[in-house]
C-alpha cells in the first residue's frame, strides 16, 4: 500500500478541481492506497505569500510530501497555467522534494483551449523537482463536472472513463496493480 498526496491549488472553497479530487481519492483508497488529502488553501496566506518556510502549517505540509509515495496534484487552469496558490507552495517546497515519487499532474478548466497546461505549465515545474515518474495527466472541462446535492460530483461519461485510466496508470506506477473495473 503506497501513501498518497491528493494536493488540491483550488483557491476556491467550492472548487470542481478540489471535488474531483476528493473523488478520484475514493478510487485510490478502494485500490489499496493510503491517501491524505491537501487543499493548498487551508494554509495559511500570510505563510504562503511570505515565504515563511518554519511556519508550522508549512513545515506540516512539506513532511506530507515528503513521507509520501506519490502525489496527484490537482490544479485549475488560469491563463493558460495552473494557479498561483499552487505555485506559492511548490515554491516553499525543497528544490527536490519530489525525488524518488510518483506524480499524477490534474487539471480543470472552462475550455479547451488550456488543455496543454499540464504538459506546457506543470509537468516541466513537476519534473524540476525530481519527480522519479510523472503518468499521464488529465485535463477536464469543467462542464464534465457536475456537484451534486450531497457536495459530491459526477463526471460525465467519457471524462469519468479517461479520469479513472488515468488513476489507474498512476496506482499500477505506484506498484499496486490491482485495478477496479469500471462501473457500467
Amino acid at each position: 500500500m503506497a501513501t498518497v498526496l491528493s494536493l488540491s491549488g483550488s483557491p476556491s472553497a467550492t472548487s470542481r478541481t478540489a471535488r474531483l479530487l476528493r473523488h478520484l481519492d475514493a478510487r485510490l483508497t478502494a485500490q489499496g492506497h493510503h491517501v491524505i488529502p491537501l487543499d493548498v488553501r487551508t494554509l495559511p496566506a500570510a505563510a504562503l505569500l511570505g515565504a515563511d518556510f518554519s511556519h508550522p502549517a508549512i513545515v506540516r505540509a512539506k513532511a506530507l510530501v515528503e513521507q509520501a509515495d506519490g502525489l496527484v496534484v490537482g490544479t485549475p487552469v488560469y491563463k493558460a497555467a495552473y494557479s498561483g496558490l499552487l505555485k506559492s507552495l511548490l515554491d516553499l517546497l525543497p528544490q527536490y522534494a519530489l525525488a524518488g515519487k510518483t506524480v499524477l499532474p490534474l487539471a480543470t478548466g472552462g475550455t479547451t483551449a488550456h488543455v496543454l497546461a499540464i504538459d506546457y505549465a506543470l509537468r516541466p515545474v513537476l519534473s524540476s523537482m525530481g519527480a522519479a515518474h510523472i503518468v499521464q495527466g488529465w485535463f477536464t472541462l469543467d462542464k464534465d463536472i457536475t456537484v451534486e446535492p450531497d457536495g459530491g460530483v459526477s463526471v460525465a461519461a467519457g471524462a469519468a472513463e479517461a479520469l479513472e485510466q488515468v488513476v489507474d496508470q498512476f496506482s499500477a506506477a505506484l506498484g499496486h496493480t490491482t485495478v477496479l473495473a469500471a462501473a457500467s
